[in-house]
């Protein structure tokens, strides 16, 4: 069975709604979901997961929350070449520019997307949970 590590941070909840979806998608398609705040994930749990989903918000100016998220996924960037990973998060300004600055670097580590990144504006609606749930079951497959 393969196992899924759903890596998020979310200051307001709207993260974690979508955390919870994909956690979903991951079960629903036969594998496990290990959820994991983004603060207690490191480089060296990486061997013991199959896939990855990471979540973050949109904070400030349109960029990764700055105290736990980022300072752990930029540890990561190194390690990610060739590993399945998937991106989701919340925002509530703005157009999603972050999510499109996330997707790029994370492409350039070498990582492997196996979707398009998860957006929801504010609380995510029926549409983004949707996806969610479909980027979990794509990282299980």
């Amino acid at each position: 069975m393969k196992k899924i590590a759903v890596v998020y941070y979310s200051g307001t909840g709207n993260t974690e709604a979508l955390a919870d979806a994909v956690v979903e998608g991951v079960r629903e398609a036969g594998a496990s979901a290990a959820v994991i705040s983004a603060g207690m994930f490191s480089a060296d749990m990486l061997d013991s997961f199959d896939a990855f989903a990471f979540g973050c918000p949109a904070m400030g100016s349109e960029g990764l929350e700055d105290e736990v998220f980022e300072p752990m996924f930029d540890s990561l960037l190194e390690h990610l070449g060739g590993r399945k990973v998937g991106l989701f998060g919340s925002y509530g300004w703005g157009d999603g520019e972050w999510m499109s600055q996330w997707k790029e670097t994370t492409m350039q580590s070498g990582a492997v997307l196996v979707s398009e990144p998860v957006i929801a504006l504010d609380t995510p609606d029926q549409e983004a949970r949707g996806k969610a749930k479909a980027l979990g079951s794509a990282l299980a497959r």
